[in-house]
C-alpha cells in the first residue's frame, strides 16, 4: 500500500470511527448494562495482539466469557465453549463484541478493514510471505472474517481444533489477507464493510 492510500485510509478510519462511536453510544450503554447484569467481571476484554510493523497493542472487545477464561482453556474459542456467558453468546452471534475496536481504530492501533490481528504465539508461526500482513494496520474486519464467519462452529467439528486452526484455517486467512493488501483502497474497504454487515444480519 502506497503512502497516499495510507493517508486516505487513515482519514476515512478516523472519521468513520468517530461517527460510529457517537451514533452507537446508546448501543454501547445497553450492552454494558447487559454484561454487568449477566455476570461478574469487567465489561471489556483486553488482549495483546500484534499490529502494524509487529508492534503489540491491546485489542478491545466486550467481554463474552467468564473472567480469566484464557486460564481455563485455549486462546481460540471452539463451538459451544462453556466459558461463553449467555449474553456473550448473543454478542458473538452478531459480532457485537467487536464494536469496542472502534476505539482501537480511533486511536490508530487498527483500521476498519485490514488483516485481523493475531496473538503473538500464532504470529511466531508466520513464514516470510505471510509476514506481509504485518506491514499494514490490522482491521476489525477483512476478507477472512467474511469467509470464516462461523469459525467457532467449524473448529467445534475438528478432532484437534488448535491444530486445525494453525494448519488449515490460519494459512487460508493469511492468503486472503495478502490478496487484500494487493487490492487495498478505500472503495474496496467500503465493499468489505458492507459485505460484513450483510453477513451479520
Amino acid at each position: 500500500m502506497n503512502k497516499f492510500n495510507k493517508i486516505v485510509k487513515r482519514i476515512f478510519d478516523f472519521i468513520c470511527s468517530s461517527l460510529g462511536l457517537i451514533v452507537l453510544s446508546p448501543v454501547f450503554l445497553i450492552i454494558v448494562l447487559k454484561i454487568k447484569s449477566g455476570s461478574d467481571g469487567p465489561v471489556f476484554f483486553k488482549q495483546i495482539r500484534v499490529g502494524e510493523y509487529q508492534k503489540e497493542f491491546k485489542i478491545l472487545k466486550f467481554r463474552t466469557m467468564v473472567v480469566d477464561a484464557e486460564k481455563l482453556g485455549k486462546q481460540i474459542t471452539v463451538g459451544k465453549d462453556n466459558r461463553i456467558t449467555k449474553v456473550g453468546s448473543f454478542l458473538r452471534k452478531y459480532k457485537l463484541d467487536e464494536l469496542p475496536q472502534l476505539i482501537n481504530v480511533f486511536k490508530g492501533d487498527m483500521s476498519l478493514v485490514g488483516p485481523r490481528p493475531e496473538v503473538p504465539r500464532y504470529v511466531e508461526l508466520y513464514n516470510e510471505e505471510q509476514k506481509q500482513v504485518l506491514e499494514v494496520k490490522p482491521g476489525i474486519t477483512d476478507l477472512a472474517s467474511i469467509r470464516y464467519k462461523d469459525e467457532n462452529d467449524l473448529l467445534g467439528t475438528a478432532e484437534n481444533p488448535e491444530e486445525f486452526y494453525i494448519n488449515t484455517i490460519m494459512p487460508d486467512k493469511l492468503a486472503l489477507n495478502v490478496e487484500y493488501i494487493k487490492k487495498s483502497n478505500v472503495f474496496f474497504d467500503i465493499y468489505i464493510i458492507v459485505k460484513t454487515i450483510l453477513k451479520c444480519i
